[in-house]
This record gives structure tokens, sequence and C-alpha cells, in this order.
């Protein structure tokens, strides 16, 4: 893990950030800047630049499937959340460490940006 990476200092614990929810492959937590009342970040612990950079299938299902469970946990699954991955710059990504937003609690537009 890059030392100067953010969300591998979070997942090292270096950085301590509360966890809503954790696995062996990933952690999530709250966005620091939140975009909707539900705004959670999907990360995975192994470092991975972007989506543009994912070679493992599973990894990718594991971090959807974790949004969903949060989402129920959250009690918006049944009203409906968006999954966001924003890839390189353009698109706005902002930290080079792959990670999955999980918006909901108020109607979300489309399109979207």
């Amino acid at each position: 893990m890059p030392d100067d990476c953010l969300f591998c200092r979070i997942v090292r614990g270096d950085i301590s950030v509360p966890f809503v929810y954790e696995t062996p492959q990933c952690v999530a937590f709250r966005d620091i800047n939140p975009q909707a009342p539900v705004h959670v970040l999907v990360v995975p612990r192994e470092h991975v630049a972007s989506l543009d950079a994912a070679r493992n299938p599973a990894l990718i299902g594991e971090l959807s499937l974790a949004a969903a469970e949060i989402a129920r946990r959250e009690g918006v699954a049944e009203r409906g959340y968006r999954t966001v991955v924003n890839t390189n710059a353009e698109a706005g990504q902002t930290v080079f460490h792959l990670h999955l937003h999980l918006l909901g609690g108020r109607p979300l537009g489309w399109p979207p940006g």
C-alpha cells in the first residue's frame, strides 16, 4: 500500500475513521463532504488506483454487494440509492484509490453531473 494514499492510510488505521461496514476485502466509511443524507465510500483494502486499473472482477462484485448491504442497513434500499465510481480526473476522481460512492436518502436526479 502506498504511504501517501489517503485511503490506504485509512485502511491501515493511520487515520482513525469509524467504519460503517468492513469485510476482509473492503471497508466503508462516511464521506467527509456528503452529497446526500447517506453518502458512504466503499474502499477495497488492496490498493487499486482506479476502476480502469482493476483486474479482479470478484473485488468489483465485493464492493457492489457491500454497497447493497450498507443501503439496507442505512434504510435506503427500498426507496432507492445510487452507486457511483468516478474513474480518473475528468470523471471527478480525486483520490486515486478505487472507491464506490453509495448515495441515498433523497431523490437523485438524472442525468448526473
